[in-house]
């Protein structure tokens, strides 16, 4: 496939050739009373000769094929908004945010007020999802894409005093109450344009050969590394990700999120984006990276499995239920979409009053479509309990 092409090919806009066992991640420059990493430009041509990284480049691009295949012959857009729901309470837990997959389809006056920043952070990484991806259809892969991005994923939450939409104008730092303990100090403010800009030229440059699942790789690690703003660093880089299959049309859809697998293995994640600034081991980076797009493939693969099952399973139980079979699909439909709903809603999707639509409740409910989870006399909610299991805990294959 794709890789075939990196043998012996220089491109005019690259500066030099990179093999990936000679990779030098950076280099630290005295700030003062503090060291802050500077990181090589990755606008380059990359020549690679780990057999181990080819192999998983190979299966991750045959399982992803498998993945966007479903974009064909599902309507994937019932199912997107459950995918970003997943991938927001994911992205947003490494960071140490709190919030289950029942409550990402809530009111926000429906949460608890102690949960609330974290049920608006959530909030807005998906709407930062939904609207990066219609985004793409007027903007490339780009600086303002990102910028806008974050400007969408820090509004009105913990980190709106943290310049949104801008890149930072000051030193930050992971790790550690202060520099002085830092793990890590990402490179002074001064040059995040730069290194940026450098993102934006490899991102695009269509004459590069290096396979795309690879460039988005080194682009996530690059990006984590810049960390060009005060907050929101990490969300951002992980949605990039999705925008960057998308963009490039290796997914149709946005239906692939690591999250999950980086929140199953905070520890290596953190601890192979690191060794590559410490080790310059960029192809450990890479082996990481590839498995979890092979882990993440196969798992959707099995969900997307698993709902047509379960439409399946519920259109039989539907199909014998006489007249009212019409509203009951209805209601289904909604749910893939949204699965929490109340009588008023259903009300609104049949066009009838609230008694039918208490009525057609308690039908789903007794063929077990639906479930009441508040316990309450007025305001009762019910969830599309058997569809939203399919979410909450991936088995990997």
């Amino acid at each position: 496939m794709l890789f075939y092409f990196f043998v012996n090919l220089y491109n005019k806009n690259c500066d030099y050739f990179t093999f990936m066992q000679n990779f030098k991640a950076g280099t630290y420059i005295n700030q003062g009373y503090y060291k802050s990493f500077q990181p090589t430009p990755i606008n380059k041509n990359w020549q690679i000769e780990d057999m181990q990284v080819l192999q998983l480049l190979s299966r991750a691009d045959r399982h992803l094929g498998r993945l966007d295949m479903y974009s064909e012959y599902v309507n994937i857009e019932l199912y997107i908004q459950m995918h970003i729901a997943k991938e927001a309470i994911q992205s947003s837990k490494i960071e140490g945010t709190q919030t289950n997959i029942e409550e990402a389809f809530l009111s926000k006056d429906e949460i608890k007020i102690e949960k609330r920043n974290d049920w608006e952070e959530v909030q807005n990484y998906i709407s930062a999802m939904n609207e990066a991806v219609k985004m793409l259809h007027t903007l490339p892969f780009s600086s303002r894409l990102i910028k806008q991005t974050h400007k969408v994923l820090l509004q009105g939450v913990r980190g709106e005093h943290k310049m949104p939409g801008a890149y930072r104008t000051s030193q930050n730092w992971i790790g550690g109450a202060s520099i002085n303990d830092a793990v890590f100090i990402p490179p002074i403010h001064t040059t995040i344009n730069q290194l940026i800009s450098d993102i934006e030229k490899f991102a695009n440059d269509e004459l590069n050969p290096l396979p795309d699942l690879l460039k988005i790789a080194i682009i996530h690690y690059q990006f984590e590394t810049i960390h060009p703003f005060l907050d929101g660093n990490g969300r951002v880089g992980r949605l990039l990700i999705t925008l960057y299959l998308v963009n490039k049309g290796i997914l149709k859809q946005p239906i692939l999120y690591l999250s999950d697998f980086f929140e199953k293995n905070r520890t290596l994640y953190y601890d192979n984006l690191m060794r590559t600034r410490t080790h310059h081991n960029i192809n450990q980076w890479l082996k990481f990276f590839l498995t979890g797009i092979i882990e993440t493939t196969k798992n959707g693969v099995a969900t997307f499995d698993a709902i047509m099952q379960l439409q399946k399973n519920i259109d039989s139980k539907l199909k014998d239920i006489g007249s009212r079979s019409g509203d009951a699909h209805k209601v289904v439909e909604y749910l893939y979409n949204k699965p929490i709903i109340d009588a008023q809603a259903v009300s609104t999707i049949i066009s009838k009053s609230l008694r039918p639509a208490y009525s057609l409740i308690a039908l789903l409910e007794k063929l077990e479509i639906v479930k009441e989870i508040t316990g309450a006399e007025r305001g009762k909610l019910y969830i599309f309990e058997g569809y939203i299991d399919l979410f909450k805990e991936t088995q990997l294959v």
